[in-house]
């Protein structure tokens, strides 16, 4: 095994590797896609994010999200089936080797603070999403609620061993030890005892919409500074706001549980788009992955793209004061004329929103991945600056399988139905992954 990365050709995960995968052992479930097939469920699914080891250069972790799921929303309940109720949501550790592969070396399977290996399971009270958990027969689970339950979508590996871990259901930001026990979480909700350090999250955030939470975490170089990224525009104050491009960042300060608050502005599309990676070049300046819904084998302009922000020129909400115009309400947040910012923009657009004086963040193209790649994963979900110039894109496979009108299909990435998708990590060279603002970058901090 090479000791770094510099030892290692790049350029071999530049067409896309594949992470190693096992199949879950599972009754046959007919490939609706495909007469006479059978899906095959690969386990895996270690592609909800990834984040650089912190002083291992050729070595990442991965996580995965709820375990193999699908949408069956048959009784108007938003329910979604579970294959594996059981299935426990973990941490990856993977190395690149110098012949093109990417080895596993080990799991972490997240546990709630007794030790007890949690789920991918709804929550039943804080953080509840509402929806219910089915087995693979349409028959509702029993034992269908997990309090410690995450959606997890967002990771965050730190220079003392531990890891951050956000979730589409709180959304929750837990905290775990080395072993992947959980110590501490942030979340919206006051009366979660949970919280052992205290830090709460702006009251806005518990509106998040159903499967569009906090899909992106970073930290700062410095290792003081949490953020995360909301996927979509919150149903904030209710559903009838979702629908703009209006995302939220939000800001942890570790050591003084200083909160601050930015609006990122995402592309038009015909659907709303997801955030749904982030990773910081600096204290001020980060990536995002933006997304569509589409794969490239039905829609060659699918929307796969990278962007280079900067918060130092945006907006803080939080720091706005209470004036005629302006009210910071303890339940909604920052208010316009009594709205909040969703309904605002979806009211008035972005530019009365700038004449007010509210600015989001900055925002340039670093990489179209469908221009550049011929993307053909409908999602990226996980971004690694490796160094100044080379990035590491990852895709969510679903575990291989999807679901059309209530019937269970293997996913494709071709027409002609012959690969399956997978989670795969692309190497991107002659990048400009500099940060915008003056602050050191992530990759010279990491050395």
């Amino acid at each position: 095994m090479s000791e770094n990365n510099q030892q290692i050709n790049l350029k071999l995960f530049a067409q896309g590797v594949s992470l190693p995968y096992e199949l879950l052992e599972t009754n046959p479930i007919p490939d609706g896609a495909k007469e006479g097939h059978f899906i095959e469920i690969r386990c895996g699914g270690f592609g909800s994010e990834i984040s650089a080891h912190p002083s291992i250069p050729h070595q990442f972790y991965a996580l995965t999200d709820r375990g193999p799921n699908t949408t069956y929303n048959v009784n108007n309940d938003n329910g979604k089936i579970f294959l594996d109720p059981s299935y426990t949501p973990k941490i990856g550790l993977f190395e690149l080797l110098d012949d093109g592969t990417i080895h596993k070396l080990k799991e972490i399977l997240l546990k709630n603070p007794a030790g007890s290996a949690i789920t991918g399971l709804p929550n039943r009270e804080f953080g509840a999403s509402k929806e219910t958990a089915y087995d693979r027969d349409g028959n509702v689970l029993a034992n269908g609620t997990d309090e410690y339950g995450l959606d997890a979508e967002g990771l965050v590996a730190l220079k003392d061993g531990t890891f951050w871990v956000s979730d589409e259901y709180g959304p929750h930001i837990v905290h775990f030890d080395a072993e992947g026990i959980e110590i501490d979480r942030i979340n919206a909700y006051v009366e979660d005892d949970r919280r052992v350090s205290g830090y709460l999250l702006p009251a806005e955030y518990a509106n998040r919409r159903q499967n569009r939470g906090m899909e992106g975490l970073t930290i700062t170089p410095d290792q003081t500074t949490l953020l995360g990224v909301m996927q979509s525009c919150m149903s904030h104050p209710d559903a009838a706001a979702n629908k703009s491009t209006l995302t939220r960042i939000v800001s942890i300060n570790l050591k003084t549980k200083v909160f601050a608050q930015y609006l990122y502005r995402q592309e038009d599309g015909v659907e709303p788009h997801s955030n749904t990676a982030f990773v910081a070049l600096s204290h001020n300046s980060f990536l995002v992955a933006e997304r569509d819904d589409t794969f490239y084998k039905d829609n060659p302009d699918a929307f796969k793209r990278v962007y280079k922000i900067d918060l130092s020129q945006a907006t803080d909400l939080e720091s706005v004061l209470d004036s005629d115009v302006f009210k910071q309400d303890p339940a909604l947040g920052l208010t316009l004329h009594g709205q909040t910012l969703e309904q605002y923009v979806m009211a008035n657009g972005w530019d009365a929103l700038v004449d007010l004086g509210i600015r989001a963040v900055d925002k340039h193209l670093v990489v179209d991945l469908v221009e550049r790649l011929d993307y053909p994963h409908d999602k990226v979900e996980g971004l690694w600056v490796i160094d100044e110039s080379h990035l590491a894109v990852i895709n969510d496979d679903d575990y291989g399988f999807s679901e059309n009108n209530g019937v269970l299909e293997q996913k494709y990435l071709d027409q002609g139905q012959t690969i399956i998708d997978a989670n795969t990590l692309y190497i991107i060279d002659d990048l400009d992954l500099s940060p915008i603002s003056d602050q050191p970058s992530v990759w010279v901090n990491s050395r």
